[in-house]
């Protein structure tokens, strides 16, 4: 099975790291931010994307962007499943995976305890399976699986 990892950059991307330590035995390859950050040499294979933020000008044409790129790399790359933590940088492929029938896992950042983010009101939808690190989200997404932080 084919794993793509897919996460902005910051804690939704240290999230990813967390889960590619227990599934490592999996062919896989993560979707990220372009940043400075380093990725300690654990993913052989890494895809870019731009990084948005959608309070800034030009945020939708870089969101464009992001969508066909994704497109470029689900074409490439044909992954079976696709994990993601958020945020707005992972949800192209995300979207695009479900209508190429991929399956779709989203987890919800360990930082929301109290208040669903925008990312996941949209996930709760293409997901195949949701998962949250908080009890309190259930009352948000009545279908999640409670799984407990994944740090």
């Amino acid at each position: 099975m084919k794993l793509c990892f897919a996460a902005s950059s910051g804690g939704h991307l240290e999230e990813i790291m967390c889960l590619h330590n227990i599934v490592c035995n999996h062919e896989s390859f993560l979707l990220t931010e372009k940043n400075e950050l380093g990725l300690n040499g654990k993913w052989k294979n890494v895809w870019f994307v731009e990084q948005i933020n959608r309070k800034e000008k030009g945020a939708a044409v870089k969101l464009i962007k992001n969508f066909i790129i994704s497109f470029r790399v689900l074409h490439r790359e044909k992954p079976d499943c696709i994990i993601s933590t958020g945020a707005l940088a992972a949800f192209p492929i995300c979207l695009i995976g479900k209508i190429m029938r991929k399956k779709i896992i989203y987890i919800e950042s360990f930082a929301r305890v109290d208040k669903p983010s925008l990312t996941g009101r949209y996930m709760k939808y293409i997901a195949d399976l949701f998962l949250v690190q908080w009890p309190e989200m259930l009352e948000f997404y009545p279908r999640a699986e409670y799984v407990g932080r994944i740090f």
